[in-house]
């Protein structure tokens, strides 16, 4: 089961991470996998202006963060000041640690050092203002750095230690013994004598410990040593996504590293990093501290908030009712599918829906997930969404007085949001519908309505229903001269089939293909659903006499950039690849193979739709594998269940960066703009819908608007129907 989404602000919901170390790496479980959830804390009100510094988990799990407005803990989703202990309450301690193996809370103040376990008696009295931090053993011994000096307290006597001639900060106690960073070298506490036991080359900024391991953050990447030798047992890290570190965690299954531009983890022998930067997981970027629980949940804390990743069992169906349920609270609209609109960057309180330049591309997305659901389960819930948004379908083209011309969306008068040129009054009082249509929309009706047909119209007159709405746009195409015909009496421009729009394209350039594959879908889709003759009619002829069909033949491996070819002042041939024009391709092979005219043209449609595959496989798109698939057979099923896993469920499109990655291999983009080797984390990526470069790093629009999952819906109930997901 997925955990409850929460609304409170500033915090949007439960962030659904899919990256990390150990349990963070999606592993196989019986039920599923692991999922990490990440829960944000923020500071209350009246501490919004406090720096926090550092943060700790004692033996009762209960987290302690120090700020310099005093030690605060966790309260629901607030740091709150930390009055518990009354004669604490109003004192600012310059640190505090964790006991080693009790987990005992300790402060250290200017003038003292105390711990309210074992009844109150922890306590020594202090030089004032000597020691600004501390380490506490097992056995109560007590080491303590700072601008005065170093020195132990051990029952009840305070001992200097003689400095080996520089400043030693950062004190640490792993097993027994005591350990601190000075310039660049690290010393050990040995007969109360600080050791060297490792100079360094380079400025030391992080420690930390496991096992016989000791770990060194340095500017330039971490390295590791034997904690008991000083010998280097791991060469200098400098291929990592950000180099400077800042506070360094090693844990049974990895290493964390935080950094002023994010958070990154590496599982022991893992090959890659997982990288946590941008608000999908953290409410600022630079994380100065991290730390775990005894539940080995994780905590990175920034200058202004807590950060915790929780690890919890999921199964893709768990992930996929937490979308469904997502989609019907907030993001349906009319039957069709809206994004969401935020005023205030993440909040969805401030939230509204609101119409796209493809609401009808977007919905079915969303509509085809429900027609697969349906002949999945048979669930009444999905076949009433399925006729739900279908209507919706039917108003596009009930709202204008256009015979069989579908608008792009609609909206009550006086509310419309995109492209406000574009919208016309609607015949229906009190409406205005957006004309412009494309061939985006073209594919997505089609696309609507082959799958309605195949799984969800279960009589007669629902059949009939189906078909006569594609009947009529399809009427509205050839009666037009293979256009969609504007209000004004003009092709729209992008929604044109004609030959002489076809074919004025250089067999380069994908919209060549790509209209062809588009127009030839449909006609065969109109003849399968109406028996009309003229469908078919028109499909053999623009193959035959118009080249249709070698257009569809051509392979993609052929589109490069092709200037000088202008259509409306664009030049069309200068690239670089149109994503866009995968989706539109993949959404039409659908009904393109399953109603192929006959034997021979199904046998060549399969060799279009794989060699489309091919050159888009990279891009493990688990859409794009499952049409696949469902065609011709062909598909990579490792590629679709790592996507689904890796889908970030936090949808705010929160700006976010990975081309300053080290860690990243970086190749020559070229007409494809394939800018790494491989494609990396859905989950480290901006949010996107899939008419965009699975490749892109960089992006966002600042946590303004919310995407909505359906794409997820789309892969899981198609993946489900031909049995691909368990």
């Amino acid at each position: 089961m997925m955990l409850p989404v929460m609304h409170k602000r500033p915090v949007l919901f439960f962030l659904f991470l899919f990256t990390g170390c150990g349990l963070l790496y999606a592993q196989n479980t019986p039920g599923g996998f692991i999922q990490p959830v990440s829960i944000k804390y923020s500071p209350a009100p009246d501490l919004r202006h406090a720096r926090l510094k550092k943060v700790l988990a004692d033996n009762d799990n209960r987290l302690f963060v120090l700020s310099d407005a005093g030690v605060l803990r966790v309260q629901g989703t607030e740091l709150v000041k930390d009055r518990y202990y009354r004669p604490l309450s109003g004192k600012l301690p310059a640190d505090i640690t964790i006991q080693e193996t009790t987990g005992a809370l300790y402060y250290l103040y200017s003038d003292r050092f105390l711990s309210n376990t074992e009844a109150g008696m922890p306590y020594g009295i202090l030089p004032a203002n000597r020691y600004d931090a501390l380490a506490v053993s097992k056995n109560g011994a007590v080491f303590l750095t700072g601008p005065g000096g170093a020195a132990l307290y051990r029952n009840g006597v305070l001992t200097p230690l003689t400095l080996p001639g520089e400043t030693l900060h950062t004190p640490r106690v792993h097993k027994g013994v005591f350990y601190a960073l000075g310039g660049g070298s690290v010393y050990r506490v040995k007969n109360d004598r600080p050791e060297k036991l490792h100079a360094a080359d380079r400025a030391l900024t992080a420690i930390t410990f496991y096992d016989n391991e000791l770990g060194l953050g340095t500017p330039d990447g971490y390295y590791m040593l034997d904690a008991g030798t000083g010998r280097v047992i791991m060469p200098l890290q400098t291929r990592v996504p950000v180099t400077g570190i800042q506070c360094l965690l090693k844990t049974q299954d990895g290493i964390w590293s935080g950094t002023a531009a994010g958070a990154f983890c590496k599982k022991n022998n893992a090959r890659d990093y997982r990288y946590f930067a941008s608000r999908r997981w953290l409410d600022n970027d630079s994380i100065v501290d991290l730390t775990t629980d005894r539940n080995g949940d994780l905590f990175l804390l920034s200058p202004t908030g807590l950060n915790q990743v929780h690890y919890q069992p999921t199964t893709y169906a768990g992930k996929a009712a937490y979308f469904e349920n997502k989609i019907r609270q907030r993001h349906i609209r009319y039957g069709l599918l809206a994004e969401l609109r935020m005023p205030v960057a993440g909040d969805a309180g401030t939230a509204e829906m609101a119409d796209t330049d493809n609401d009808g591309l977007w919905t079915a997305f969303y509509l085809g997930s429900q027609a697969f659901r349906y002949a999945v389960t048979k669930e009444a819930k999905a076949r009433q969404n399925a006729w739900e948004s279908f209507t919706a379908f039917e108003r596009l083209l009930s709202v204008n007085p256009l015979a069989g011309f579908p608008a792009r969306t609609f909206e009550r008068k006086g509310f419309k949001v995109s492209d406000p040129e574009a919208w016309r009054p609607s015949q229906d009082t009190g409406w205005e519908w957006k004309g412009t249509t494309s061939s985006d929309e073209f594919v997505g009706y089609i696309f609507v309505a082959a799958l309605m047909d195949q799984y969800v119209a279960r009589t007669k007159d629902e059949k009939k229903k189906v078909a006569g709405f594609i009947d009529a746009i399809l009427m509205h195409i050839i009666r037009n001269n293979y256009n969609f015909v504007d209000a004004n009496g003009r092709p729209t421009l992008w929604g044109r089939w004609h030959p002489d729009y076809v074919n004025s394209y250089a067999p380069t350039i994908s919209d060549r293909k790509l209209g062809s594959v588009d127009i030839i879908a449909g006609l065969q889709l109109g003849y399968a659903l109406t028996g009309k003759a003229l469908y078919k009619t028109e499909a053999l002829r623009l193959m035959k006499d118009h080249g249709y069909l070698d257009n569809i033949m051509i392979s993609p491996y052929n589109i490069k950039a092709t200037p000088g070819v202008m259509y409306e002042g664009i030049d069309m041939g200068s690239g670089p690849w149109n994503h866009s024009d995968d989706e539109m391709e993949f959404l039409s092979f659908w009904p393109l193979y399953h109603h192929a005219l006959d034997v021979s043209l199904q046998k060549k449609y399969t060799k279009a739709i794989n060699e489309y595959y091919q050159i888009e496989a990279p891009e493990k798109n688990p859409v794009w594998n499952l049409i696949t698939l469902g065609t011709t057979g062909t598909f990579d099923r490792a590629a679709v269940l790592w996507y689904l896993r890796e889908f970030p469920m936090d949808l705010v499109r929160w700006d976010i960066k990975n081309a300053h990655r080290k860690d990243l291999d970086f190749i020559d983009p070229g007409f494809r703009m394939q800018f790494t080797r491989e494609v990396i984390s859905p989950a480290e990526r901006p949010a996107h819908r899939f008419n965009s470069n699975e490749f892109i790093l960089d992006g966002g629009d600042g946590g303004r608007s919310e995407l909505t999952g359906a794409e997820y819906l789309l892969a899981y109930w198609m993946g489900r129907y031909l049995k691909v997901i368990p």
